[in-house]
């Protein structure tokens, strides 16, 4: 993995090396960090780099960290600028990935949420699949239940929680699988390890209700409203059965790090032919001209970074590219 130049951290653009924590900071120790996961996808044509709707992933940033008791000084449109400042930065010219960090700085000990100091970082890096073999899965349903919102809430990215999807999928790797699907404490699907389900039967792409443990994803919303106005097929969020995985003619994956994956084998059976179905094929090349800002209809989910450049900051662009070799 190529290594960022540049992070925001404490509230401006520095060399990475000085975005440094100690080994007693209280998120390392106990978790009590957020997250989110937001790409950004270059246009060759146009030279431009889109951020894939950024606004949406810094509101749910923001409700992840009031679900740990932060108050942050940003609106989703402060932190915007911030990661297009960091993105003008680092000159990327490439599909990349930014990963926002809101996490409790103090060095202590003793496990809370009250009386701590919240701090903010922003790192971006090249980033291309997150699963090499995105078209053709082979997933398996995962002994490990996914965490109960009475236990750590599952509609927030708390960095705490993301141990459960790491047994996950290290369960599931170990054992051959490329991925693992999670079960909530009902027995109905919720998620795979970091993304959300889909499957499509009889002409209707079902997905989980957010009440059943699934993370409030803004791909997923995307992939709603694609499926349903681009393409025809109706999208209906229920609980889903495990035992309806195996009657599904299709099984896909969305959110940000995993984009669109299809499924076409779980616990060794085949989902529908076995291969990667018609709504799964029509849906990712869609999805790839939405991100990338060749669809006019969803220009708006397409945040350029260059292109709303100030003056001085295309001048500093200039003199960092011209010194590069």
């Amino acid at each position: 993995m190529t290594m960022p130049a540049h992070a925001f951290f404490r509230g401006r653009v520095v060399p990475y090396d000085e975005a440094r924590v100690g080994v007693l900071t209280h998120a390392l120790n106990y978790g009590t960090a957020c997250f989110a996961g937001i790409r950004a996808y270059w246009n060759a044509r146009e030279s431009e780099l889109f951020v894939f709707r950024p606004a949406e992933h810094f509101e749910r940033f923001l409700e992840s960290a009031r679900l740990l008791d932060m108050t942050l000084p940003h609106t989703p449109e402060t932190l915007t600028d911030a990661l297009l400042e960091l993105l003008r930065a680092e000159l990327y010219r490439e599909d990349c990935y930014a990963r926002p960090l809101a996490f409790y700085a103090d060095e202590s000990i003793g496990v809370r949420l009250h009386n701590l100091t919240p701090e903010v970082s922003i790192v971006a890096m090249p980033y291309g699949r997150y699963i090499e073999n995105d078209e053709s899965l082979h997933a398996t349903v995962s002994s490990w239940r996914r965490v109960d919102d009475t236990m750590i809430p599952p509609r927030g990215k708390i960095a705490g929680a993301y141990v459960n999807s790491a047994f996950a999928k290290t369960d599931a790797q170990r054992a051959g699988f490329d991925e693992a699907i999670v079960l909530n404490q009902d027995g109905h699907v919720s998620e795979a390890s970091a993304a959300n389900f889909f499957l499509v039967r009889r002409g209707m792409a079902i997905t989980p209700p957010v009440s059943d443990n699934v993370l409030e994803g803004i791909t997923r919303r995307s992939v709603i409203e694609l499926l349903s106005k681009e393409l025809g097929v109706p999208v209906l969020e229920r609980s889903i059965d495990r035992t309806e995985i195996t009657l599904a003619d299709e099984v896909f994956l969305c959110g940000t790090g995993v984009q669109i994956a299809a499924v076409t084998r779980v616990d060794h059976r085949p989902i529908g032919s076995g291969r990667m179905g018609p709504v799964v094929s029509a849906l990712r090349p869609l999805f790839f001209e939405v991100v990338r800002g060749t669809r006019a209809d969803y220009r708006r989910w397409c945040h350029p970074v260059y292109g709303n450049a100030t003056p001085r900051e295309d001048r500093a662009r200039a003199a960092r590219a011209a010194s590069k070799p």
